[in-house]
């Protein structure tokens, strides 16, 4: 059934509201900016270096780095696109026996406005000047390696797989920012600007089996308080550093065969009382990871005795809709190389959740005895993964099982690529009584097609086996995604039947057919009113059961005014269709009735620039919802103090007003973060969350010191004071200490 999500009087009000809401630009006010480079052609020299440089971010004053030439260069992609950058960087590449040697000089006429913020491993860049480097070892121009860094010396690094794809919604890819491994940069600020060293050993690369390679790479450089990005190799405005088939090339780089052998075991004390618990418990453990590099490109990871208890907590969501809440992975021994096992849609139809193993449905800790990871790539262009895990049974809660993922994944050119992957849940079938019958399957191809530099179709086709389940077993899923320096456009279609039931996957609802539909022009204005771009959009989505029924339709109508002094505003128009087939319970003791509801309501957004100590984001909607009408309300305040401390405090308020009896009701989720960096390794952290649905307040203290990646001394409370009975007895506390080391045994 094709979608038609508006008529008559409904489209005639939208047609008003894209005259007003997408603010057309005026004729001939777009910036004509000067032709940079050709797209990829950037290339450079790696040197080899008589001595390793001291890794103290001076660069000037190194004779180790004396005869390397600077790579110099860099053309912005914002706010002047195509034009040179404002301020000059030099780097310079050169490699030992061991390691990757890269120096940078930022110079700044104006130094004393070089913007730091958190030095905590990992923060987000977005706020301070930066800068990164991405690196395809195996010069594939789809996957590669980010490291990054700020003035104040913070060590960023994260994966990208198929240059980030995962943030188009299918087909597997993303950005992995929990991939950690070992490296080193140190910063200083200078007369002149900025400096940085970064000693990257080749141990924690991959990359192919050659003596003499090329790889691909590129540089990125943001000045902050002119909201300015530049690169080495230059991209066109919609892209970023992780299109990795725009990258320049790094030529005659000499490596050595690679031998990495490295043991992590940990120790870890358990405190708890209260939260129905009587008296005081108490819990010891101890495990270990093993991580192997059978080949530069290959790793095998062990795992004993699994523990994530370092892992910080949930955000809490308030559900005001009938289908299933998305938490995201956050243990790290599941995230590295996640990208290589991602098959689907994202938040909607992943068919491996890594969160299936180890977490029940509530998000109880279910004990892991260990398992095994293979993950990498054969040869250049072909990815494999596997995965082995085996989880305890809990008596009257989950049985034991055994999971088993399988994946392979051929590169083609052109950003293209096929694979197929199955996974597998054998359970010793202890709880359903139904023996060898305890099992669930899913089966599953997938490719990407590139077409030109602009173009990418992705597709999935999927199918699970399940006990007495059969048939309508079955997901599948097309959508082409254009992107140019303008224009931005999306068409898909996914069918998802009534037993598809991928139980280590994620799935938010089952049954349905959808129809997806983007499109967004982009405009950069010369001289007009400070703006920087304007980004009109229309985006769709409708879902129908297999019966012709719809159940979901959503038409947003917008336009992003982002200023050049880093405001931002959005003005859009939401018109929304809900079928609900059964009632459903909405809140406790209110259920909102079967039957259609359409809807429109108005969504502004506000942020102030991220970069400034002081920032503040508002997200409003105002409008029908349901049978009655609703005011949404999300802040965001944060603050920060040089380098060192960092916070955020938000507010979700929801006013909602049914046409039911006692439909009148409010909902509030409060989260306050906050951040103290005594180093870039050791730092603490503060969690504190309230949720008046639930009535609770939960808190997370935890206090790091890292040795290097995720390992080192942890030492971590939680508090969960929970009202919802008027019992005060339910408060529950948590001391957990744990200690972990990385032995680099080769």
């Amino acid at each position: 059934m094709p979608p038609s999500p508006i008529t008559g009087a409904r489209a005639g009000r939208s047609i008003l509201v894209c005259v007003i809401l997408l603010g057309c630009a005026v004729p001939g006010a777009l910036a004509a900016g000067l032709s940079a480079p050709e797209r990829g052609a950037a290339q450079a020299s790696a040197s080899a270096l008589d001595s390793t440089p001291i890794i103290d971010g001076n660069i000037i004053g190194d004779a180790a780095w004396r005869g390397v030439p600077a790579i110099q260069g860099f053309w912005q992609v914002r706010p002047d696109e195509g034009r040179p950058a404002t301020q000059p960087t030099s780097v310079y590449v050169g490699y030992t026996y061991d390691a990757l040697v890269i120096g940078v000089i930022c110079y700044d006429e104006e130094p004393d406005q070089i913007i730091v913020s958190n030095t905590k491993r990992d923060s987000s860049l977005d706020d301070t000047d930066n800068f990164q480097i991405i690196l395809d070892g195996f010069l594939d121009r789809q996957n590669g390696l980010v490291f990054g860094t700020s003035p104040a010396g913070v060590q960023y690094d994260g994966q990208v797989i198929k240059e980030g794809a995962g943030r188009f919604g299918s087909g597997g890819g993303g950005f992995n920012l929990n991939w950690d491994t070992n490296w080193e940069v140190q910063t200083r600020l200078i007369d002149t600007g900025w400096s940085a060293e970064f000693y990257i050993p080749f141990k924690s690369l991959r990359y192919s089996g050659a003596e003499v390679q090329d790889w691909g790479i590129n540089f990125q450089r943001s000045i902050r308080r002119n909201n300015e990005v530049a690169y080495w190799a230059p991209l066109d405005r919609q892209h970023n550093l992780y299109r990795v088939s725009d990258a320049g090339t790094l030529t005659d780089l000499r490596v050595p065969p690679q031998r990495n052998l490295k043991f992590t075991p940990y120790a870890l004390g358990k405190v708890e009382r209260g939260g129905g618990l009587d008296g005081t418990h108490s819990e010891e453990e101890f495990g270990f990871d093993l991580k192997y590099s059978i080949t530069p490109s290959l790793t095998l990871d062990v795992t004993y005795n699994t523990d994530f208890a370092q892992v910080e907590s949930d955000e809490q969501q308030v559900n005001l809709d009938r289908f299933s809440l998305f938490f995201p992975e956050k243990r790290p021994f599941f995230l590295e190389n996640a990208g290589q096992f991602s098959v689907g849609t994202p938040r909607e139809v992943e068919l491996f959740f890594s969160r299936r193993i180890g977490v029940g449905s509530s998000g109880e800790p279910i004990p892991i005895v260990g398992g095994v990871r293979l993950s990498g790539k054969v040869g250049k262009r072909t990815n494999v993964g596997f995965l082995q895990m085996r989880t305890e049974d809990v008596r009257g809660a989950t049985p034991r099982n055994d999971f088993t993922v399988a994946r392979v994944n051929q590169e083609l050119a052109n950003r293209s690529s096929i694979g197929a992957m199955v996974v597998n849940r054998e359970g010793d079938g202890s709880l359903t009584g139904h023996g060898q019958d305890d099992y669930n399957r899913t089966y599953a191809i997938n490719g990407r097609w590139g077409i030109g530099d602009e173009l990418t179709l992705q597709s999935y086709l999927a199918k699970t086996d399940s006990p007495h389940l059969s048939g309508d077993d079955h997901a599948f899923s097309l959508r082409s995604l254009f992107s140019s320096t303008r224009w931005s456009s999306i068409l898909g279609y996914t069918e998802v039947g009534e037993n598809f039931n991928p139980e280590v996957g994620f799935l938010a609802r089952k049954g349905y057919r959808k129809y997806e539909a983007f499109l967004l022009r982009r405009y950069r204005p010369e001289n007009l009113w400070g703006l920087f771009e304007l980004r009109p959009h229309v985006a769709y989505y409708g879902y129908w059961d297999f019966d012709g029924f719809q159940e979901t339709g959503w038409l947003h109508v917008d336009n992003h005014w982002e200023w050049k002094s880093g405001l931002e505003i959005h003005t859009g128009m939401n018109f929304t269709h809900e079928g609900v087939k059964n009632p459903f319970e909405i809140v406790s003791g209110i259920f909102v009735p079967a039957g259609e509801y359409d809807n429109e309501e108005i969504s502004i957004t506000l942020s102030t620039d991220r970069g400034a100590p002081l920032s503040f984001e508002l997200d409003t909607k105002v409008g029908g919802f349901f049978s009655g009408d609703r005011v949404a309300l999300k802040t965001t305040l944060r603050y920060r103090i040089g380098d060192t401390f960092t916070s955020e405090l938000s507010w979700n308020y929801n006013d909602i007003d049914l046409d039911i009896p006692d439909g009148d009701f409010k909902v509030n989720l409060g989260r306050l973060k906050l951040s103290y960096s005594f180093t870039p390794k050791i730092s603490l952290q503060a969690l504190i969350q309230y949720n008046e649905l639930e009535d609770t307040v939960a808190t997370n203290l935890r206090f790091a010191w890292l040795q290097s990646a995720n390992a080192g001394l942890y030492l971590v409370y939680n508090e969960i004071d929970d009202d919802s009975i008027g019992a005060p007895s339910e408060v529950r506390r948590e001391f957990i200490l744990k200690f972990s080391y990385i032995f680099d045994v080769l």
